[in-house]
């Protein structure tokens, strides 16, 4: 059984895509924050179906000191960890993690006390049932989704939607742990509420993407330089973070997924998945 608000240990299962994105990973670059920004004796356990991943997250974290775990299983993490954070693509990822019989985060014998949060952009029908079923075993289930992409990951200035209240017992407890690898933490209300906020802001951003390079490809297409209009846009009401650190057109923005070979970025499909969500 855990102390609440005593923590010696965190988890996280889960280090691709959000996670953890290969040349300048953003789950890597989470890991990474929450581990560095910590008190110095925690430890960290972390899990991944790539077990290379966990391996290139210890490498890059030197000195580490021995204080990032490499686990076999979900449950091993989870056994280990007082606070244990999950990231994987879509909802049933979430229910295998949980569920998982012998090595499912459940399949641990006492979690009461224990703390989860998913960082996983997922269905709330999904979401609503792992939370019952933490809730059972006496442990507590947060939601909450992250928006900001790989430089945010990387600088640490990732956004939290949190699904929960500001008055919510354990809001202050979390808030400093999320506060290691975001500078924005949402309360947004109720559990999946964080879910419902990332769903809508990813509806809204995906619309502006397709706007923008829609735009980006008309102005060429009429002679503009992308860069002058990219400068003209960004002062202007067609002005979006789209346009500003993820334009489409190769050159215009350095740090862009376009200006680095389309890599790191994020996918297609998993875009798609977050327009199927929210409709």
């Amino acid at each position: 059984m855990v102390s609440l608000g005593v923590h010696h240990s965190y988890g996280f299962v889960g280090l691709g895509a959000m996670g953890y994105w290969a040349s300048g990973s953003s789950t890597l670059s989470m890991a990474k924050n929450l581990r560095a920004k910590s008190s110095p004796t925690i430890k960290l356990y972390v899990y991944d179906i790539a077990s290379t991943r966990a391996d290139q997250l210890a490498a890059e974290s030197e000195p580490a000191n021995g204080h990032i775990v490499k686990c076999m299983s979900v449950a091993e993490v989870v056994q280990n960890s007082d606070v244990i954070f999950t990231i994987v693509p879509e909802g049933k990822h979430v229910l295998q993690v949980f569920s998982q019989t012998n090595n499912g985060a459940l399949s641990v014998t006492d979690i009461s006390g224990k703390l989860f949060i998913d960082c996983s952009t997922i269905d709330v029908s999904t979401s609503q049932t792992v939370a019952r079923a933490v809730a059972e075993r006496g442990a507590d289930f947060f939601d909450a989704p992250v928006s900001g992409g790989t430089v945010g990951a990387l600088e640490g200035t990732i956004t939290f939607m949190l699904g929960t209240s500001p008055d919510h017992p354990r809001h202050n407890e979390i808030l400093p742990i999320l506060q290691t690898m975001g500078n924005k933490v949402f309360a947004c209300g109720a559990p999946t509420l964080g879910l419902a906020a990332k769903l809508c802001n990813n509806y809204i951003s995906g619309n502006i993407a397709i706007a923008t390079a829609e735009g980006m490809n008309l102005g060429m297409k009429l002679g503009l330089n992308p860069k002058t209009l990219s400068d003209v846009v960004a002062v202007s009401t067609g002005g979006s973070w789209v346009n500003q650190s993820c334009n489409p057109v190769p050159g215009v923005v350095p740090k862009a997924p376009a200006s680095n070979n389309y890599e790191p970025g994020f996918k297609v499909e998993l875009m798609l998945k977050d327009y199927n969500l929210a409709v």
